[in-house]
């Protein structure tokens, strides 16, 4: 069954009665070549155990399938099992579990399905729920050694950018701290039913075994970091002021110390800087 054809997604739609659901941001991929990329490049292969998040008609499910020894996927439409149970009949090493993978155990989940097997995570993730997704497995540290997802071209730029450099925010910052993010390649918004009206691309998280950071608190490092970026556009020292309730002068003899200028702004810093930032506040 070719399910990147939009005749044969349309015959299967209306032969389950099934309707997109515009709450859940789905659009599905109708270029062929798109999932296969996104399983190579993601590492699947034997030896090796996939959860995808998100499985719209099954497309990428079959070639995560062919590839890894098992694919666990949380779906969250329900709408999609009897579609799912014809797309996906012909593979023993699929299951599909039907929930909200944001209120799921996912540590508990891997543990049970996968093991003590190497795990990857791919998905082709709906704009709305990139960054909670993404920063909830990394955050977590779930066992898994890569997280490979299709987001917003947009998007992928932002996580993909370096600390330190115009294009960073919070989101790169965390995304850094956990692992070392990749672009692999574009997606145009023609490769979609329905087309959105954006271009995606594939990005790829190598997931760090430690952040390489010597960070006293790190409750405290992402504090000072979402507070940083709050307010871009100021001088570092006025957000985090507020933040911490440490007046001005205090603030600035921190930056002396950690040889930071009194007028950066937030992406200016590199980790390391936001690093001995906290632990010289820790230090206070």
């Amino acid at each position: 069954m070719q399910l990147t054809n939009i005749s044969v997604i349309r015959d299967l739609f209306e032969r389950h009665g099934f309707s997109f659901t515009k709450s859940l941001g789905q659009n599905f991929l109708i270029n062929p070549t798109i999932c296969p990329k996104i399983a190579e490049q993601g590492g699947c292969k034997s030896g090796v155990c996939a959860l995808e998040i998100g499985t719209g008609v099954g497309v990428l499910t079959q070639e995560l399938a062919k590839r890894c020894d098992k694919v666990v996927a949380v779906e969250i439409d329900t709408g999609l099992k009897p579609i799912l149970e014809e797309t996906l009949a012909e593979y023993d090493n699929v299951e599909v579990v039907f929930a909200d993978v944001m209120e799921t155990d996912l540590k508990a989940l891997i543990a049970d399905k996968f093991g003590d097997s190497e795990v990857v995570v791919c998905a082709n993730l709906p704009y709305y729920i990139t960054s909670p997704v993404i920063m909830r497995v990394l955050e977590e540290r779930l066992p898994v050694s890569a997280m490979t997802v299709m987001v917003q071209k947009e998007a992928a730029d932002r996580i993909c950018a370096k600390p330190g450099t115009r294009d960073c925010g919070a989101l790169s910052c965390g995304v850094s701290y956990y692992s070392d993010p990749k672009l692999l390649f574009k997606v145009n918004r023609g490769s979609f039913m329905p087309s959105p009206n954006v271009d995606s691309a594939v990005i790829r998280l190598d997931i760090k075994p430690d952040s390489g950071l010597d960070v006293k608190n790190e409750k405290l490092f992402f504090r000072i970091v979402r507070a940083a970026f709050s307010q871009r556009r100021k001088q570092l020292i006025n957000p985090l002021s507020a933040e911490l309730k440490l007046d001005k002068q205090q603030l600035s003899e921190i930056f002396a110390q950690c040889n930071i200028k009194q007028t950066a702004r937030a992406e200016e810093l590199t980790l390391q800087d936001y690093a001995k930032l906290c632990n010289r506040v820790c230090d206070k």
